[in-house]
């Protein structure tokens, strides 16, 4: 029954996600090395255009459903990939690479047969919101420019750019609030603060879509009476398929490592060696050395400090990926920290090998491991943002992974396996890092994707917690849980 469940799921999630509607047309090219993704309206026509500019660590699949809606409504829509993004293998560059790629997106959009090339339109996320407002500045035929999450209003002037439309999430940083007010206000445009969401989540908000359509209707003159699809379809499939991955984790676990009770009960019978005991500490077969929580905390605390130190004054730019080296070195040295400490604290032990290490390991890697790119990967190649891997990329997320794998693994060895343990030792490295932006010692955006951080941290914990119930050699348990987190950071940080 649990199969046909997660069979369903995939299959409703996976329509939910990519199926197209309303007679959409949807096309990709690539035109002066921009990847862009076009979507026109089922009528026929000259209509007025938008470009739609995506943010840092973004992408034009991320901006998707933005096309939906307006294409929906009657837009003839582009959405580019920025150089180094997405599927654009192009180094990141500057701010004039950036507006070049806007250039062409807004040149292309100009030149299709069914777009009035004087009633034209750019949308703009985050870092695309900057230079959405930097482009409409400078070029006062685009009729409209709406910026979201705008990150600062020096381009911005006197009805410069024309009619423009700034939307802020509530729940944004302060400086992001405070740019939107301020560009709104200098240009003689209007603000909108979307409530109840942040600099993420307000992508999905239906209150930033009537905003940003209502916006455009009123500048083209459109007609307003055809309804909106709603933006969240696409994020709904996915997550449809986010749980049928859930589900069938278990049942794959239990069927490629054994039933855990049954193996257990010879190894509670058979008496294991002598374990350091006391408080806060586990004995027993198969149960590794792990101090209490308050320690675990301190020691991971102390070992993220120093990692952080250290891999700001390395020359973690070699690696062609932004904050990649940094993440790479970081959670390496931290984990490898947190073995040594653990191995240290267990010299001159006897310590029995795992019984999950009977349940034919390197099988149960190959599946699992497999299994959990495939669980993050589909969702948001689906229905989030580009998640196949393009250009260097493989071999980016490789080093990614493996530094978040040899986390894990340090992580598992200091907490005996435990995914609370690993849990709790992921919010102190995650706050570590966190102020470690805030210091200054790498990029501000880890800022912006702490709860999303958060959210695959959470998955990685619940999924060793299952393989810990199977009784899973730390060997397998590291890598699988890393990927769940490795994969997403490795396809979205621009190429450098």
């Amino acid at each position: 029954m649990r199969v046909l469940v997660v069979l369903a799921l995939v299959a409703l999630g996976a329509g939910i996600g990519v199926l197209p509607r309303d007679g959409l047309e949807r096309r990709h090219t690539v035109v002066r090395g921009v990847p862009l993704d076009e979507v026109h309206p089922a009528a026929e026509g000259r209509h007025p255009g938008v470009v739609v500019a995506h943010g840092f660590a973004g992408s034009a699949r991320l901006m998707t459903q933005f096309g939906d809606v307006l294409a929906a409504r009657g837009y003839v829509v582009v959405l580019l990939d920025f150089s180094g993004h997405g599927t654009n293998t192009r180094p990141l560059g500057d701010d004039a690479g950036l507006a070049r790629n806007l250039d062409v997106a807004v040149a292309h959009l100009r030149s299709r047969p069914d777009v009035d090339a004087s009633r034209v339109a750019v949308v703009g996320h985050s870092m695309g919101a900057g230079v959405a407002v930097r482009y409409g500045a400078a070029h006062p035929d685009v009729a409209a420019t709406v910026a979201i999450s705008l990150p600062g209003a020096s381009d911005v002037g006197p009805d410069r750019p024309r009619r423009l439309l700034t939307l802020v999430g509530s729940a944004e940083f302060p400086g992001f609030r405070d740019a939107s007010a301020r560009a709104a206000a200098v240009s003689g445009g209007r603000e909108v603060v979307v409530p109840g969401v942040e600099h993420v989540s307000i992508l999905w908000s239906p209150r930033t879509h009537r905003e940003t359509v209502g916006w455009l209707d009123t500048t083209f003159g459109v007609d307003g009476a055809r309804a909106l699809p709603s933006p969240l379809r696409r994020l709904a499939g996915a997550g449809l398929l986010v749980v049928a991955f859930l589900l069938g984790f278990a049942p794959l676990a239990r069927s490629v490592l054994g039933d855990a009770a049954t193996r257990d009960e010879p190894a509670a019978r058979e008496p294991g060696p002598a374990r350091e005991s006391g408080p806060g500490r586990e004995s027993g077969p198969g149960r590794a050395w792990a101090p209490g929580v308050g320690r675990a905390v301190l020691v991971s605390g102390a070992a993220a400090v120093v990692a952080a130190l250290i891999a700001a004054v390395l020359p973690t730019d070699v690696v062609p990926l932004a904050i990649g080296g940094y993440l790479i070195v970081f959670t390496t040295l931290v984990g490898l920290t947190l073995a040594g400490y653990s191995r240290w604290r267990t010299r001159g032990s006897s310590v029995a090998s795992e019984p999950g290490g009977r349940a034919r390991p390197v099988l149960a890697a190959v599946v699992l491991v497999g299994y959990a790119g495939a669980a993050i990967a589909v969702p948001l190649q689906v229905g989030v943002v580009q998640a196949v891997p393009v250009g260097p990329r493989p071999w980016l997320l490789g080093l990614i992974w493996l530094g978040f794998t040899v986390l894990a693994y340090g992580a598992g060895r200091l907490t005996g396996g435990s995914g609370l343990g690993l849990l709790a030792v992921s919010v102190v490295v995650t706050v570590v890092l966190t102020a470690a932006a805030v210091g200054g010692l790498t990029s501000g955006f880890v800022l912006l994707v702490v709860p999303l951080l958060a959210v695959l941290m959470v998955w990685q914990a619940a999924w060793t917690e299952v393989l810990r119930r199977y009784r899973a050699p730390l060997g397998v348990v590291a890598p699988v849980g890393a990927l769940v987190v490795a994969w997403p950071v490795a396809v979205t940080l621009p190429l450098t």
